[in-house]
């Protein structure tokens, strides 16, 4: 029967993460832990009803993409960031900009959501560059 599924369909779909969000969430796992993590370990600490396997499967996918590196530890393996957090945002504040042709828009609207401190953070970061 058409649409008798919708409304299972609309409460899936409204609790899917937004793309690359369960990614980011393993990521600042990974770099909050105090060292190598397993599978379970990040599983356990995101704790918010998602599947083991489901973990394992992103964890798998992030070291296909090198940010992550993996040794064994008995019969399971162990995660680390391959990069340090303020890297990887940094690389992609570089591609954000990199797809678009109003680079200094970009940039001006970045540093209006920027505070006081933030601004005065990054104009002493400019500074020193000289």
């Amino acid at each position: 029967m058409p649409g008798a599924h919708d409304g299972a369909d609309a409460a899936e779909a409204a609790t899917r993460r937004p793309a690359g969000a369960l990614e980011a969430e393993i990521m600042a796992a990974l770099w909050a832990g105090e060292g190598p993590m397993t599978a379970a370990e990040v599983h356990q600490r995101l704790g918010d009803g998602l599947v083991y396997k489901t973990v394992l499967t992103v964890l798998g996918r992030l070291r296909a993409k090198g940010l992550v590196d993996r040794e064994p530890v008995g019969r399971a393996y162990a995660y680390t960031p391959s990069r340090a957090a303020a890297e990887v945002a940094a690389q992609e504040m570089n591609a954000a900009l990199r797809r678009t042709g109003h680079r200094a828009e970009v940039l001006q609207r970045f540093v209006d959501t920027l505070d006081v401190d933030q601004q005065a953070a990054l104009r002493a970061l400019l500074d020193s560059t000289d």
